[in-house]
């Protein structure tokens, strides 16, 4: 996409429009987690499933439209660096734990690209199905208008519970199934279960001028992503797989962050969909992956 003047403030009826790019998680980590051992040496059938923070929406080349897929992603960099006989990447922007199993427009149920010989399987998933550009809209949105307090915070809490903690205990199950379907399919796959990178600054902070998240909801926002990246962390340990912690290494490369620096594109995103990984983003997801420490990729801070 061509990029934005990056001086210019963000306008209210902006939000919708940026938004309606989403469609993947929301803001915070989970606890640092032990690097998974470096994949085998030799891959004979490399499977990626995921959302939009799997195929590198907006990021050049793409090579599906409709899912937003980057020859640039993560799962392309894995793939070269470890030259497996098959790979697959069938992940696609919008993605829920649904489109495992069901078509999505074009693209075929993501449980296609698994084969009983399939040895290596990255996911990512989880975000879209708390609704992800739904808090992303409406969080800019009452941003606007009380810069200072915690309008979202309170919109999502205003039932007397924290709505947002109840989609991620309601996703919960959803990626059990997610990851009994892989066994299945693919008996002896290493799986690996990637969380959601750093998307607003870790120490709680805001940058209103670029994203109109409140002073009082950034903190809360990230600590629901927080929340989000622990429980995919303990569902990848119940069923034998593999939490990579892309969230720790992130840090400091949030969307606040100048252009040279930054992981995370904002509202008035350049190098990707605005609130998603740029190619320097999908370089260290890729670094996490491949068990390696996420060093600033080429040219970048």
């Amino acid at each position: 996409m061509p990029p934005s003047p990056r001086a210019r403030r963000l306008s209210l009826a902006a939000v919708p429009v940026a938004a309606a790019a989403l469609a993947a998680p929301l803001l915070g980590a989970a606890p640092a987690s032990a690097a998974p051992a470096p994949a085998e040496a030799a891959v004979a059938d490399y499977a990626a499933l995921g959302d939009s923070f799997t195929s590198g929406v907006g990021i050049p080349d793409q090579v599906d439209a409709e899912c937003g897929r980057s020859d640039r992603n993560y799962p392309a960099l894995v793939s070269a660096d470890l030259s497996p006989d098959s790979f697959t990447d069938i992940s696609c922007g919008g993605a829920t734990t649904e489109h495992m199993t069901e078509p999505q427009g074009s693209n075929p149920p993501q449980f296609d690209a698994l084969e009983e010989g399939t040895d290596l399987v990255t996911l990512q998933v989880g975000g879209n199905d708390m609704g992800f550009a739904d808090i992303v809209t409406r969080c800019a949105i009452l941003g606007v208008f009380d810069p200072h307090g915690r309008p979202c915070k309170n919109s999502f809490t205003s039932g007397g519970s924290d709505e947002l903690q109840e989609r991620i205990e309601e996703t919960a199950p959803k990626i059990d199934g997610v990851l009994e379907g892989i066994a299945e399919r693919s008996p002896n796959a290493r799986v690996l279960l990637l969380g959601y990178p750093v998307i607003m600054p870790d120490d709680g902070s805001n940058c209103h001028g670029t994203v109109p998240i409140a002073a009082g909801d950034a903190p809360w926002l990230r600590d629901t992503q927080k929340s989000l990246n622990d429980m995919l962390a303990e569902r990848a340990q119940a069923h034998g797989a593999e939490y990579v912690d892309t969230y720790t290494g992130s840090i400091g490369h949030d969307l606040c962050q100048p252009e040279d620096v930054r992981w995370m594109e904002p509202l008035n995103a350049v190098d990707a969909a605005p609130v998603h990984p740029n190619a320097a983003g999908h370089e260290a997801m890729a670094g996490a992956v491949l068990g390696t420490a996420p060093a600033a990729p080429a040219g970048r801070v």
